[in-house]
């Protein structure tokens, strides 16, 4: 079997998650290269925390290669736990280069997930799946983040044709090892400013140079259906209990409501569909942050409900 284009794997759920494995096992099969470094204890909600001056432990999962049962005369595939934060992992896999780490690996994308439950709405600010995309966004990797949009059960493999062709699409726009990867040109690269290129090919370079990156979010049960939509709006009520001693407080929603705005993130989750949505990753006011026009026809779908510039 030919190999595929390379990846990098991550997530905030831990080594052991088994959304991870799932999404390990399902690219392997399909012959690409894996380099994997994912936190060595579970790191939901960890958003873009980071250990600074702290030892961190990296170890190396052959194991994993035998539980995972993935075939040793298939595509190269290095697994390894870092006992930090998901941007931990990004940082120390990009940082140290892959060839020291992963060799015969040079990813073209980063893919973080398959997380357990949903990240839509105001969960991409605090979620380690996504920042762990973000992270590698920053250093000029494109980027996908995934999501299993329900907590009723771990079946990861609900929307994995869905996972799969939006992972086939963004690798034709990748294409190739990131360019500027380690920002080496600073906020000078920006082959998305040109105006009087086609707004489709801006949108693509974006994406390419890591100044957009997508969110993907499977449900319960799927519908068939795929929407690429901006975020919704939820709002978490009775964020906080005090402890069982009165000493403190523990942290977590007693609810959740989702506004019922259509066409949205959290609408099209709730109806069955997988969802899409397109993230900038720079601050509003960061020099390579991706202008409003750029960011709107990310949205535009295809027949299939795909982003219609993947094609």
């Amino acid at each position: 079997m030919a190999w595929r284009e390379p990846l990098f794997l991550t997530n905030d759920d831990g080594i052991e998650a088994a959304g991870l494995h799932r999404l390990i096992q399902i690219l392997h099969e399909r012959g690409h290269p894996l380099a994997v470094l994912a936190p060595a204890q579970q790191q939901s909600a960890s958003g873009m925390r980071l250990s600074l001056k702290s030892e961190l432990e990296f170890i190396e999962r052959n194991d994993l290669v035998t539980t995972l049962e993935l075939d040793r005369n298939g595509p190269p595939v290095s697994i390894y736990s870092l006992d930090g934060t998901p941007c931990d992992c990004t940082i120390v896999a990009i940082d140290q280069g892959f060839e020291s780490w992963a060799p015969m690996i040079r990813p073209q994308m980063c893919i973080s997930g398959i997380n357990f439950g949903p990240n839509i709405s105001i969960d991409v600010i605090h979620s380690g799946t996504v920042s762990a995309a973000r992270e590698a966004a920053l250093y000029g990797m494109p980027a996908i983040a995934l999501s299993l949009g329900t907590y009723l059960h771990e079946d990861f493999s609900v929307g994995t044709e869905a996972i799969l062709k939006l992972v086939d699409r963004a690798l034709m726009v990748a294409n190739e090892e990131p360019t500027n990867l380690m920002r080496s040109r600073g906020s000078k690269h920006q082959p998305w400013g040109d105006e009087e290129m086609p707004m489709e090919e801006r949108v693509r370079a974006a994406f390419r140079s890591g100044d957009l990156i997508l969110n993907l979010n499977t449900p319960q049960e799927w519908s068939g259906v795929v929407e690429t939509v901006p975020l919704g709006a939820r709002w978490y009520h009775g964020a906080t209990t005090q402890s069982g001693n009165k000493r403190g407080f523990v942290v977590g929603a007693a609810s959740i409501e989702d506004e019922p705005i259509p066409n949205t993130d959290c609408s099209g989750l709730m109806a069955g569909n997988v969802v899409i949505s397109p993230l900038a990753t720079w601050p509003q006011t960061h020099p390579l942050n991706i202008p409003d026009s750029i960011l709107h026809a990310a949205l535009f779908s295809d027949s299939e409900g795909f982003p219609k510039w993947l094609g």
